[in-house]
């Protein structure tokens, strides 16, 4: 991850991090965690678009990928 922990502006909150598979390339999307949402975002475009999932509904997922 080229900048770990950088913030999306409209997410000062926001600690994102990318997954161990990625291989730190930059090619991958990162996740954050709020106490509301799971917001995820394009590592190439930290500051781009953002989509946010409840916290159930990503649970969802990763459960969907196990």
């Amino acid at each position: 991850m080229k900048n770990p922990g950088q913030s999306t502006p409209h997410l000062p909150g926001a600690i994102w991090r990318s997954s161990s598979y990625s291989g730190g390339n930059n090619e991958c999307v990162e996740v954050a965690r709020l106490r509301d949402a799971v917001p995820v975002r394009d590592s190439k475009r930290p500051a781009g678009p953002v989509i946010g999932f409840s916290p159930a509904a990503w649970r969802g997922f990763l459960d969907s990928l196990r």
